[in-house]
């Protein structure tokens, strides 16, 4: 078993290394699915995210094994490079990689929880009306990011968490295993925001405070068009493939 701490949480290593014995039967699940998410309360009170990655195939677990760093490794790794490039992100505790006859299998990702936050899901659907601050600050931030050779290759609505102090929005960035690290293009950056509205006003929004906060060639016209065109392709890309898998589940049955 292969366990990284952050040296800033050296002090929880002997819990950490007993997760994959509890993990199981204790704490709070928070999201269960492909992977399973729990927080748990420590005696000082912390709240704790641990996130077991679903055991992959064989295949992948010879990649992971000897080719590619695990999800839970990228996940650490990203995490510590978007808060030194001054950006948020739920604080990384440390990792863990077991192995079962020689080949990957299992990895955590232990993290801080969270708190007071809300996830940007919920103003997916709109109204612009009102959020009009939110949208501009959130924009303003993904420019920055994008400037700053951040890019989220998994930049949806669950996966950015929202802080609300007096009227001044911060965000949060979770789920951070399928990142990049370079020079974001206009073009790129513009791509990013395709699965998070379904809202054309707000994504003509957003396209208006883009165009005015990252250097570029294109008029504000062409920018609220570009973005709206890679929404519109990616959420018709997203029910083909539920009309597929609908298709294939009722000849399956």
């Amino acid at each position: 078993m292969k366990i990284v701490v952050n040296p800033k949480y050296s002090y929880l290593r002997s819990w950490i290394e007993q997760i994959p014995s509890f993990f199981e039967e204790e704490g709070r699940v928070v999201y269960r699915a492909r992977n399973l998410l729990k927080v748990f309360t420590l005696e000082s009170g912390m709240d704790v995210n641990v996130k077991k990655y679903k055991t992959p195939c064989l295949l992948n677990r010879i990649v992971y094994s000897f080719f590619r760093k695990t999800k839970a490794s990228r996940a650490y790794c990203n995490t510590i490079k978007i808060i030194e490039k001054g950006f948020d992100a739920a604080e990384a505790i440390a990792y863990i990689e077991i192995k079962r006859n020689g080949l990957f299998s299992d990895g955590y990702f232990i993290s801080l929880q969270c708190h007071q936050v809300k996830e940007i899901r919920e103003y997916c659907a709109g109204p612009l009306s009102g959020n009009e601050n939110l949208i501009d600050e959130f924009t303003r931030y993904s420019a920055k990011m994008h400037d700053a050779g951040i890019y989220h290759l998994d930049y949806s609505p669950g996966n950015i968490l929202i802080c609300n102090s007096d009227g001044k929005y911060a965000f949060i960035l979770v789920d951070v295993n399928r990142m990049k690290f370079m020079p974001v293009s206009f073009d790129a950056g513009c791509r990013n925001f395709s699965r998070l509205f379904v809202d054309d006003e707000i994504y003509k929004r957003i396209g208006l405070i883009y165009s005015q906060s990252r250097k570029n060639t294109f008029t504000k016209e062409e920018v609220i068009l570009l973005i709206i065109k890679y929404k519109n392709r990616f959420f018709k890309k997203r029910a083909c493939k539920k009309q597929i898998k609908s298709l294939f589940m009722k000849f399956h049955v």
